[in-house]
């Protein structure tokens, strides 16, 4: 379902950030998005907002929240994401701690995030876990498959080095490009595959 969607569709991404460790994988998919010219609404925890400053130095919220079109907060359960008659291209929780996956996996809504997520599941809409936790137990595992089995695609944090990185930023670059990718859009500047050169 989600690979069939295509780079046409204006209706915007819902992207929640959580405080799993993974800051710059939002501010890159973000930058590709405004890249793309495609809208993205965001909703960050608290949590979220602390790790974006520790990862992303100061003025990192900033940088994270100025390339959205809009921010929700994460106690408003009144807001659009908590409603099925939102029209969504797809949610996508970047990074995903651990607390928030068990959230969602066992239909929990403590807050917009979680809420949101459980409108996408009923909703049968494409939603994205990026879980970015080692090592896994297997309350995690577990989560994962149960969230899985609802409709969530579980998409670890796992960067490529196949395409040779030269710093971070091109890292976690092309990690949020892939991303892009599967949710059907078209990331010109990714570096393909293309087996040993001889």
């Amino acid at each position: 379902m989600v690979n069939n969607m295509t780079s046409s569709s204006k209706s915007p991404v819902l992207l929640a950030i959580t405080g799993a460790s993974g800051s710059i994988y939002s501010l890159k998919f973000l930058e590709i998005m405004r890249q793309l010219g495609q809208p993205v609404h965001a909703v960050i925890s608290g949590a979220g907002q602390k790790v974006i400053e520790i990862e992303l130095g100061p003025g990192g919220l900033g940088n994270v929240t100025d390339l959205c079109d809009r921010v929700y907060s994460n106690e408003d359960l009144t807001s659009a994401p908590a409603s099925g008659s939102s029209i969504w291209h797809a949610m996508v929780v970047l990074p995903c701690t651990m607390g928030t996956l068990a959230a969602i996996a066992n239909g929990i809504s403590q807050n917009l995030i979680h809420r949101a997520a459980d409108v996408f599941l009923k909703e049968e809409r494409p939603l994205l876990l990026v879980p970015r936790e080692t090592p896994l137990n297997q309350i995690h595992l577990e989560n994962m498959l149960r969230a899985s089995r609802a409709g969530a695609i579980i998409y670890p944090a796992m960067p490529s080095f196949y395409h040779q990185p030269r710093d971070i930023d091109q890292m976690a670059y092309f990690f949020a490009g892939r991303i892009a990718e599967f949710l059907g859009f078209h990331v010109e500047s990714l570096r393909r595959w293309g087996g040993k050169k001889t």
